[in-house]
C-alpha cells in the first residue's frame, strides 16, 4: 500500500512544479509586456520631441525667407541711391551692392552656425551627462571581493601528514595532478591552495576535501579522485555557461562559447568577478545604446563577450582584449562585434558605436566605487617589485611602473648603451619579470634610450 501512496504524492508534486513553473512563466510575459509598454511610451516620448523640432525647424525656415525678402527690398532702394547720387550704371550699382550683401550674408550664416554649434553642443553634453549618470546609478551595487586563494579546513591538524604521506608523494601526486601549489605550513588545521587558473584551484579544493572525508589519500586515489572532479567540473562549467547566457538573454550561442562562460565563476581580476562585471557591464551597456538608438542586441551580446579572453590567458599569451577576437573569429562571429569586444581597452580602433559603448560600461563598471579590490600593501609590493627587477640590468638609469602596474618603461644610460642593447634588453626584462614575479594580466616593458648632446653658443 505504501507504493502507490509513495506515486501519488511523486504525482502530487510533479503537478505542484508544473503549476510553479507556469506561474513563473506568466510572471515573465507580464514582466515582458510591461517593458515592451514602458518602450512604446519611451518612442512616443521621441517622436513628440523630434514632431517639435520639426515645427522649430519650419519655423526658423519661414523667419530667413521673410530676411531674404527684406534684404531684397533693400537691395533694390540701395540700387536706386546709388544710381541718384553716385551717377553710377545699374551693372556697376549691382556689382557693389552683391559684393556688400554677399559679405553680410556670410557673416550672419557665420553668425548663425557657431550659435547653433554651441546649442547643440550644451545641448548633446547635457544629454551624455544624464545618461552616464542614469548609468552609474544602475551599477551601484555591491558585491564581496573574490581572492585568488583557496583553503582547505581540515579537521585535526594530522591530517597534514596524510596529505604529504611518506617522503611527500602524497604531495607530489596532487600538485602533478591538479597543476597547483599546496602550502600545509601557513595555519594550523588549514591548507592554502594557489593557482593562476581558477579552475584548476576548484578542482584540487574539491578533490582535497573528498580525499580528507574519504580518509584514503595515496598517489593512485588521488588520480582516480582528481578525474572524476574534473568530469564533474566540466559538465558544472557547461551548466554555468548556459545559465549565464539565459541570464544575460542572449541566446544561441555555440557550444565552445558557452564552455568558456562557463568558466567565469572562477574568474576575477582584481578581486572583481567576471560573472557579476560581465552582467554589470551588459545593462550599464544596454542602458547606454538604447539611449543613443544603437543596435541594443550586438551590444549585449559583445558586453557578455567582452572579457572572454580572461579565461584562457593561463594557456595563451597576449592581452585578453585580442584574444578574445582570436576566439570569436574561430567561431565566425560578425566583425563589428568582434572589433567592440577587441577595442574595449583601446588596444584597436573603434569601428563603431556600439564598440564605444562596450568601452565606456566597462570602464564605469571597473572604475566606480567598491567595485575592484586589492591589498594596497601587496600592490606596492608589486610596484617595487617591478622597479627592483629592471634596475638590476646594467645600463638602466631609471625604471617606472605606470598603468597600475600593467607596463614597466625603462630609461637606459645612452653613455652605457646602443640602439641594439634596446631590444635585447626589452626581452630580458620582460623574460625575468615573468619568472621572477606573480602579477595579474600582463606587463609590457619599454626600453627607451634617449641620446642628447650638447653644443656651446659663444
Amino acid at each position: 500500500m505504501r507504493f502507490p501512496l509513495l506515486r501519488k504524492k511523486e504525482q502530487v508534486e510533479e503537478i505542484e512544479s508544473i503549476s510553479e513553473a507556469r506561474a513563473k512563466a506568466r510572471e515573465l510575459i507580464v514582466e515582458a509586456k510591461e517593458k515592451a509598454f514602458e518602450l512604446e511610451k519611451n518612442l512616443s516620448r521621441k517622436e513628440a520631441v523630434l514632431e517639435n523640432k520639426e515645427q522649430e525647424l519650419e519655423k526658423k525656415d519661414g523667419q530667413l525667407s521673410q530676411k531674404l525678402e527684406e534684404i531684397e527690398k533693400l537691395k533694390k532702394e540701395h540700387l536706386q541711391g546709388l544710381e541718384k547720387i553716385a551717377s553710377l550704371t545699374k551693372e556697376e550699382a549691382s556689382q557693389k551692392i552683391l559684393t556688400t550683401v554677399e559679405k553680410d550674408l556670410k557673416d550672419e550664416v557665420a553668425r548663425r552656425i557657431k550659435q547653433t554649434q554651441e546649442e547643440v553642443k550644451e545641448k548633446s553634453d547635457e544629454k551624455t551627462r544624464d545618461i552616464l549618470i542614469s548609468a552609474i546609478q544602475q551599477a551601484a551595487t555591491d558585491y564581496v571581493a573574490d581572492y585568488t586563494v583557496s583553503k582547505v579546513t581540515l579537521p585535526e591538524e594530522e591530517v597534514k601528514g596524510q596529505i604529504i604521506g611518506k617522503e611527500g608523494r602524497n604531495i607530489k601526486a596532487f600538485e602533478r595532478a591538479t597543476g597547483v601549489d599546496v602550502e600545509v605550513d601557513e595555519t594550523p588545521k588549514e591548507v592554502r591552495l594557489s593557482c593562476f587558473d581558477a579552475v584548476r584551484r576548484e578542482i584540487a579544493r574539491q578533490s582535497l576535501e573528498k580525499l580528507i572525508a574519504d580518509g584514503r589519500i595515496q598517489p593512485n586515489r588521488i588520480e582516480e579522485t582528481v578525474a572524476k572532479v574534473k568530469k564533474q567540473m566540466e559538465a558544472k562549467m557547461k551548466e554555468e555557461g548556459e545559465k549565464l547566457a539565459y541570464d544575460a538573454g542572449v541566446p544561441g550561442l555555440p557550444e565552445g562559447i558557452i564552455k568558456l562562460l562557463g568558466r567565469y565563476p572562477y574568474r576575477t581580476s582584481y578581486g572583481q568577478n567576471l560573472v557579476n562585471h560581465s552582467l554589470e557591464v551588459l545593462n550599464l551597456a544596454k542602458y547606454i545604446a538604447e539611449e543613443l538608438g544603437a543596435d541594443t542586441e550586438l551590444v549585449k551580446k559583445a558586453a557578455l563577450l567582452h572579457d572572454l579572453g580572461k579565461v584562457i590567458t593561463a594557456e595563451q599569451e597576449g592581452p585578453h582584449a585580442q584574444l578574445g577576437r582570436e576566439i570569436l573569429e574561430k567561431y565566425d562571429f560578425d566583425e563589428k562585434l568582434i572589433n567592440a569586444v577587441a577595442a574595449h581597452h583601446e588596444e584597436e580602433e573603434f569601428k563603431s558605436v556600439e564598440a564605444v559603448i562596450i568601452h565606456v560600461a566597462d570602464a564605469i563598471s571597473g572604475a566606480r566605487p567598491g567595485a575592484r579590490f586589492e591589498n594596497f600593501d601587496a600592490y606596492a609590493k608589486r610596484m617595487r617589485e617591478l622597479e627592483d627587477t629592471a634596475l638590476e640590468f646594467p645600463g638602466v638609469d631609471e625604471a617606472q611602473v605606470i598603468s597600475a602596474g600593467r607596463e614597466v618603461r625603462v630609461l637606459l644610460k645612452s653613455s652605457e648603451t646602443d640602439d641594439a642593447t634596446v631590444t635585447n634588453l626589452a626581452h630580458q626584462i620582460a623574460e625575468k619579470i615573468e619568472d621572477k614575479l606573480t602579477y595579474p594580466g600582463q606587463v609590457k616593458v619599454t626600453v627607451i634610450r634617449e641620446v642628447r648632446e650638447e653644443g656651446i653658443a659663444k
